[in-house]
């Protein structure tokens, strides 16, 4: 009996780099992070992943905004549900703020779509990357201004916040 082909996957590279130094290279930080990237795509091959053809390189550009083109540019192609998951070399390729990371999640989340770090062992096409991702939810949240007097009591347990389930 034959095993049932998984349902494709489509996935998207994202690269970044913060600043121009070394992009005039031939093989340059940009590419080791795509070169990783689809590396990780071809060993999911199995699982019905694919690269999307689409290209979103952001160099020279800080991770510590939103707005930069490529990123704008796979937001944009996700909202569009033309990408299944975002597969990154690091997270803070991603972005250098856990503000902006719980935003871009939200519209993930959104579109079921899923998010890997591959040197990073951060997989939300996983339970344990959906755990991860939750407590990374956890941290990104603000924090509501308490009166020094009650910030001086010590608690049992901090408050836990209910956050949404990932995509499996």
């Amino acid at each position: 009996m034959e095993r049932p082909k998984p349902p494709g996957r489509r996935c998207a590279i994202y690269t970044r780099k913060s600043s121009e130094e070394g992009l005039e290279q031939d093989f340059n930080s940009l590419h080791a992070q795509r070169e990783a990237c689809e590396a990780f795509i071809k060993s999911q091959a199995g699982e019905g992943w694919r690269l999307v053809k689409t290209a979103y390189d952001d160099g020279g550009l800080s991770g510590g905004t939103m707005e930069r083109p490529a990123l704008q540019r796979l937001l944009a192609d996700i909202n569009q549900g033309l990408i299944d998951v975002v597969v990154v070399y690091k997270v803070y390729r991603l972005t250098r703020s856990l503000t902006d990371f719980a935003k871009m999640v939200k519209v993930f989340d959104a579109r079921g779509v899923s998010f890997v770090a591959v040197t990073q062992q951060f997989n939300t096409t996983t339970s344990v990357g959906c755990l991860t991702l939750n407590v990374l939810r956890g941290l990104s949240c603000e924090k509501p201004q308490v009166p020094q007097a009650q910030n001086r009591q010590l608690r049992p347990h901090p408050p836990f916040t209910v956050l949404a389930p990932c995509h499996l």
